[in-house]
């Protein structure tokens, strides 16, 4: 039986923590700490399975304020672009497409921390063009949720909002890659191991999240998520520079 890295366990609580105060998921964290781990195949199958239960448990708990509109503006081309970036996952190099993600993300997190005048108009087409590049990074990647927020988080929602759209746009992504990661083979038996764990991580870190969100005002809440995004970005590009190439 494959041991278990009681370390990674509690990494994965921490991500859990901060994914749900900065309103976009845990795997901009996860994903990164998990690649230490496991290979990258791996990364994506646990991700994905993981995620199911981590959006569940913000969906229960931050349901009241669900934004129908942007879920639909953004989580159906989530959906859709997710599926496309999953079945392309054996075609790209994924070392380079870590190294954009991250040195993207940078560059946009710092954009709106510098310019905090800096307001992405809350209409349809950024939306759906958010919606779209976040399911696509998420299928490739393994990860979305950053770029997801940045979009969010450009429309200055309401925290409450931010999170329980978010979450729910983000179980439909999981629940549709994880059938295109199984039809991949990115889903190992040897990994399953894990699963149980992290589904109770997934639940407790959430409710661990919204507590400490209580205690966050509204104004510094976008200020949070964007430090965030910008240390997953720096945390990508290190990982790649110091670890891959």
């Amino acid at each position: 039986m494959k041991q278990i890295s009681y370390l990674f366990l509690f990494l994965s609580l921490i991500a859990e923590i901060f994914g749900t105060v900065g309103g976009f998921g845990s795997s901009v964290f996860f994903v990164p700490i998990a690649n230490f781990y496991f290979d990258f195949e791996s990364v994506l199958g646990l991700t994905a399975i993981y995620h199911l239960s981590s959006n569940l448990s913000k969906i229960v708990l931050f349901k009241k304020g669900l934004d129908k509109k942007l879920l639909i503006n953004i989580g159906i081309p989530s959906i859709l672009f997710v599926v496309i970036g999953g079945l392309l996952t054996k075609v790209f190099n994924s070392l380079y497409l870590e190294l954009i993600l991250g040195i993207f993300l940078i560059i946009l997190a710092l954009l709106f921390l510098i310019k905090k005048e800096l307001v992405i108009n809350p209409v349809k087409r950024n939306a759906i063009f958010g919606g779209s590049l976040s399911g696509f990074s998420a299928g490739l990647l393994g990860t979305g949720g950053a770029i997801r927020g940045l979009t969010m988080a450009a429309f200055n929602l309401e925290k409450s909002v931010f999170i329980a759209t978010s979450a729910f746009i983000d179980f439909l992504i999981d629940f549709s890659r994880t059938f295109v990661y199984y039809y991949n083979g990115f889903i190992h038996k040897h990994d399953l191991i894990y699963v149980p764990f992290l589904l109770v991580i997934g639940i407790v870190g959430t409710a661990i999240g919204k507590k400490i969100l209580n205690y966050i005002p509204q104004d510094k809440f976008k200020k949070i998520s964007l430090s965030l995004i910008l240390i997953i970005g720096i945390i990508t590009l290190s990982n790649v520079l110091l670890n891959k190439l």
